[in-house]
């Protein structure tokens, strides 16, 4: 998901059978338009800028060139994370929605379960362009194995370790950390005057996932069990969440105030010289928002053991993104498929993704030099050999918040000075799998 997002709570059980009625404003006639009044679609965008009004500043002008170009009217809002996937989930139980949405790549699966989303078949993807426009591993992410998408990739994301160079430098560290053994080491001499070596979001379920998931993968293990049944505690998994929260309760590389940080205070302190080292979704844009220049930071692949970033247990990433789904009951079919393949073709593709850091899903768009810098060449090689999805199954957004959850409550142990161990950890991870549904 995007890298500036909110603690996503209370997540209804998405693996319940609903249903949608006519969605969004969109007309009747099937063909986008009415004798009556313009044509129109509803667009709920995610918020991927510093803040909401600087979302609407990006879209808006190129809404206004859809319209331009069409004749179709998009009326935009942009919804906080903290609000998003209970806002879809109650559209798709009232109906009352948007026709077009964004959605965070990792809910595809969970989404998809509900049946609220269009299914993206040959013909819905031919209507954009072709399902081989879009990038392999962005694909992965867009629903569940063996059925039909249910979205579009829109923007691409993976994590990547940020350090302040001049923190670095007087710290006299040469070179970023390549190892999570180099950076623990690294992270004792940056650490000092309580403050962070590297800043954690300990209180958000979401941001906790992604890196438990990666940190899992490199132990050669998963949340997961290969017929899609929750496996929380084995011992690949316990030990991945011990390590993420040992760097604040062992090794106290991690400020224990991160234990509380939910809504990118770690990003913050980064920006203001607070903490060395942050693990995040390409945030250039909010460092700049922040009066961060990009001189002042460096950016490299997140640790693996081996230091060689690749597939297997040399993962360093989620492969993380947004999304961009229809609703299946939309009365402006025609005009949503048109909206996609205007967000999806390669200037808008190449504009949007500029405007936000990220990375196009799109190939052709993807390969314009403007995405060729340092610090997004760093993103593209991760998301093309070393970057894995998180599991596509019904129950994923559950697993997002009980799991992430279970994370968010040892750090707040390690922050407190209650000893951290691995049976407290499996202790925890085996309350969260009782919470799953059972199969």
């Amino acid at each position: 998901m995007r890298r500036i997002r909110a603690a996503v709570t209370g997540v209804a059980v998405l693996s319940l059978a609903l249903t949608a009625t006519a969605c969004g404003g969109g007309t009747t006639d099937g063909s986008g338009g009415s004798a009556s009044g313009p044509r129109t679609l509803t667009y709920w965008a995610s918020n991927q800028g510093p803040s909401v009004e600087a979302d609407k500043k990006v879209l808006q002008p190129e809404l206004d060139r859809f319209e331009k170009e069409t004749g179709i009217k998009v009326r935009l809002e942009v919804v906080p994370w903290s609000e998003l996937l209970n806002r879809i989930l109650t559209a798709a139980t009232s109906g009352q929605g948007p026709d077009v949405l964004n959605i965070g790549n990792t809910w595809s699966a969970s989404l998809q379960a509900s049946g609220a989303l269009l299914p993206w078949d040959e013909k819905n993807f031919d209507a954009i362009g072709g399902k081989d426009r879009f990038v392999e591993s962005a694909l992965g992410s867009t629903g569940a194995q063996g059925q039909d998408p249910a979205a579009v990739p829109l923007y691409s994301m993976a994590y990547a370790l940020y350090y302040n160079k001049k923190m670095f430098a007087d710290a006299g560290i040469s070179a970023p950390p390549a190892t999570w053994d180099e950076l623990t080491a690294a992270g004792r001499r940056l650490a000092k005057d309580g403050h962070s070596a590297l800043g954690v979001e300990g209180a958000n379920p979401a941001e906790n996932i992604h890196h438990v998931f990666v940190l899992a993968k490199q132990h050669g293990a998963d949340f997961f069990t290969p017929e899609g049944k929750a496996d929380f505690t084995n011992d690949g998994a316990v030990a991945a969440v011990k390590q993420y929260v040992d760097l604040m309760a062992a090794h106290k590389i991690v400020a224990p105030g991160n234990a509380e940080y939910a809504q990118n205070q770690s990003l913050s302190d980064f920006a203001k010289n607070r903490t060395a080292m942050v693990l995040w979704q390409t945030p250039a844009q909010t460092f700049a928002a922040q009066g961060m220049k990009p001189d002042e930071w460096g950016v490299a692949p997140a640790p693996v053991p081996s230091g060689t970033p690749g597939q297997g247990t040399r993962i360093n990433s989620m492969v993380a993104g947004i999304n961009l789904a229809v609703f299946k009951n939309t009365g402006n079919r025609e005009g949503a498929l048109k909206f996609v393949k205007f967000m999806t073709s390669d200037a808008e593709q190449k504009t949007l993704n500029q405007a936000y850091g990220s990375v196009p899903p799109v190939k052709t768009a993807q390969a314009d030099p403007a995405f060729a810098g340092p610090a997004l060449a760093v993103i593209r090689d991760t998301l093309a050999k070393s970057a894995a999805a998180l599991p596509q199954v019904p129950e994923e957004s559950q697993f997002e918040t009980v799991v992430g959850t279970a994370v968010k409550e040892l750090f707040a142990d390690a922050a407190a000075g209650r000893p951290v161990t691995t049976e407290s950890v499996r202790a925890k991870l085996d309350k969260a799998q009782q919470q799953m549904p059972r199969k």
